[in-house]
């Protein structure tokens, strides 16, 4: 059975960091990453990475977030920084086994007050 548990949310002024860690279990992953969702918007892509290391980022976060994974352990780790009001949203870890299919955490309030 998947699980991906995910923490590190919070609340956080503007300016500051935050470190998400999502960890799964059930499955091998090809690939791990984050999405976001704000209030009246759609769920986006904030950024992901293969077994292999490849990346790709949301324009809006590109170097300022930066995505990690180990596979040894099935996590997968979203550090933030230079945190902006508009980064506030529900953050969801998203894992992708090739076979069975797309899973996802239970998400993460951020909130990045101004």
């Amino acid at each position: 059975q998947v699980q991906l548990v995910e923490s590190g949310g919070g609340l956080v002024q503007a300016g500051g960091s935050l470190r998400l860690s999502c960890a799964a279990s059930g499955s091998i992953f090809s690939t791990m990453g984050w999405y976001r969702q704000a209030p009246g918007k759609q769920r986006e892509l904030v950024a992901r990475i293969t077994r292999s290391g490849f990346t790709n980022y949301a324009d809006s976060v590109k170097g300022r977030f930066t995505i990690s994974r180990d596979n040894a352990k099935n996590t997968v780790d979203l550090q933030m920084n230079s945190l902006k009001p508009e980064d506030t949203a529900v953050y969801y870890c998203n894992a992708l086994d090739s076979i069975s299919g797309s899973y996802w955490g239970q998400g993460t309030q951020v909130t990045v007050s101004s």
